[in-house]
């Protein structure tokens, strides 16, 4: 029974065949409609960040508080890939417990990875354009720009395993995240299973892939416009020493840590009782 734990939630043995059973179900999205669903998600994280960095470009704030409230912000974007419906790179390395109980191929997980992480580049950068033709940077005194660039002269600069263990860490809590809101059963109790983890990495630091896919571009317009150089030169090669990283240690988060561990929790259990 689902109230078994005294509340009207899918139990976590649930939720392992749900993620099993969705999961099988993506990987054999139609390619249209997989790309253009991942376009979705990686401007929904765009809309994120977005909101992230106005809360960080206030100075009045303490540090501390603008990571928390920032990190709420930045929960916008999760939210809009769960109730909205998109197809989010992180989220899906929960596709691998699909792909460990058999119900799909390498190939599918490998490809309905490649294709979704595609379209969320496409929608982050396309985000990042409008964006900056919006001059939204400019708003408050052009702190919101000045913020923009140092938090993508940070991401950039940070040696290769730093970046690698910082994205393992954020894309186990947002694959908890993810594995929390197929608990629910109503929109509120998605958005609530999503925020505190979400806040929860932004806050502390942690490296998400889709989301450098928006700050650091929108960085790079910034530049390109005339911003403030100041904090170091933010160009595709410092992007993709930033990127690749984070990508791989998302995949270790989320697919190890998170859906491989759950897997060996329910599913082989599971398998073996049948």
């Amino acid at each position: 029974m689902s109230e078994v734990f005294g509340f009207d939630a899918f139990s976590p043995k649930e939720i392992a065949r749900k993620v099993e059973d969705v999961g099988a179900t993506k990987a054999r999205l139609p390619l249209r409609s997989m790309l253009m669903l991942g376009i979705l998600a990686g401007a929904f994280i765009g809309l994120g960040a977005l909101y992230y960095v106005i809360v960080r470009s206030d100075a009045s704030l303490s540090a501390a508080i603008k990571q928390i409230l920032g990190g709420m912000a930045f929960a916008l974007g999760l939210i809009l890939v769960v109730v909205a419906g998109a197809e989010l790179f992180t989220g899906n390395n929960l596709l691998v417990m699909a792909w460990a109980d058999r119900k799909i191929t390498t190939f599918e997980l490998l490809r309905s990875w490649a294709i979704v992480c595609v379209g969320n580049f496409i929608g982050a950068v396309g985000l990042a354009i409008l964006v900056f033709l919006a001059r939204h940077a400019e708003i408050n005194e052009g702190l919101i720009g000045q913020e923009y660039l140092r938090i993508a002269a940070q991401k950039v600069s940070l040696p290769f395993w730093t970046a690698f263990f910082r994205g393992v860490l954020c894309n186990a809590l947002v694959c908890l995240a993810v594995w929390m809101a197929m608990a629910g059963r109503s929109v509120v109790d998605k958005v609530v299973a999503v925020v505190v983890p979400v806040s929860a990495f932004v806050a502390a630091g942690f490296e998400h892939s889709v989301a450098n896919m928006y700050f650091i571009p929108m960085a790079m317009l910034l530049q390109m416009g005339g911003g403030n150089e100041s904090h170091g030169a933010i160009t595709w090669l410092t992007f993709m020493h930033n990127l690749i990283p984070v990508l791989l240690g998302n995949v270790v988060g989320g697919s190890v840590l998170v859906g491989l561990v759950y897997y060996l929790i329910y599913g082989v259990a599971r398998n073996t009782d049948d």
